[in-house]
């Protein structure tokens, strides 16, 4: 018996959950050639997948990372908070090891690449239905290890942007316009030595060599909002 406990006498049911249809019903349609798999339903975000999930009680999801509204990821968290014995297989246009990191974090037993063979995929239904490993435990590993060492580099990002006053924020959301240092000083009625000041303590807080390094991790960690910059303008 299946290390999920379910009678393997019957066909292993899948669902596919992809937000292009036409990706999930060609993989379905794929699938049809593979006698012991039983496509259930194909749907196109993360809320129709719990639903379809709670309902079918799918052996194996193939479930798209990507996909407006709730994340594949987050879907993912939820079939399995519902349904433990669910086998999800994370679908991906690319191999990343922090993705497969989040994946196997949410309870997902691998990561698959869209390119592959539908005959590949098969197999690893079939892996994921036994219970049986997808990745190497090296590979999983080095996948923790590097999710681990980002989250730290955040956090010490998320720290170090803390040290920024409101002024330095301030001069950071300015840059992100796209003002010229001329403008910023004026709008913000302060020398243009004021401002080089302080742009360059915004740099020394941050580690950052360059105004638009500071401005991509400001951006990136939510502290500046506008988003419409170029390097060019960003000098």
């Amino acid at each position: 018996m299946p290390a999920n406990g379910r009678s393997h006498a019957r066909p292993i049911t899948v669902l596919i959950v992809d937000d292009e249809r036409t990706f999930g019903e060609a993989l379905e349609l794929a699938l049809r050639h593979e006698k012991d798999l039983k496509v259930v339903d194909v749907t196109t975000d993360g809320d129709a997948a719990i639903r379809a999930a709670d309902e079918l009680h799918p052996d194996v999801v193939l479930m798209d990372v990507a996909m407006p509204g709730m994340s594949g990821i987050e879907a993912t968290r939820r079939i399995k908070e519902d349904d433990p014995e669910a086998q999800v297989l994370i679908l991906s246009g690319h191999e990343d090891p922090l993705l497969l990191a989040r994946a196997v974090q949410a309870g997902a037993v691998g990561l698959l690449r869209k390119t592959e063979a539908v005959a590949d995929v098969a197999v690893s239904v079939r892996r994921a239905y036994r219970g049986e490993p997808i990745h190497d435990e090296d590979e999983v590993e080095s996948a923790m290890r590097h999710l681990r060492h980002r989250r730290d580099q955040d956090a010490d990002v998320a720290q170090r942007l803390q040290r920024l006053t409101p002024r330095e924020v301030e001069i950071l959301q300015q840059m992100a316009t796209g003002a010229a240092p001329e403008q910023i000083a004026q709008t913000l009625a302060m020398s243009p030595h004021t401002l080089r000041t302080h742009t360059q303590n915004i740099l020394t807080k941050l580690g950052v060599h360059s105004k638009m390094e500071a401005l991509v991790v400001a951006i990136r960690h939510g502290r500046v909002t506008t988003v419409d910059i170029s390097e060019d303008e960003a000098g």
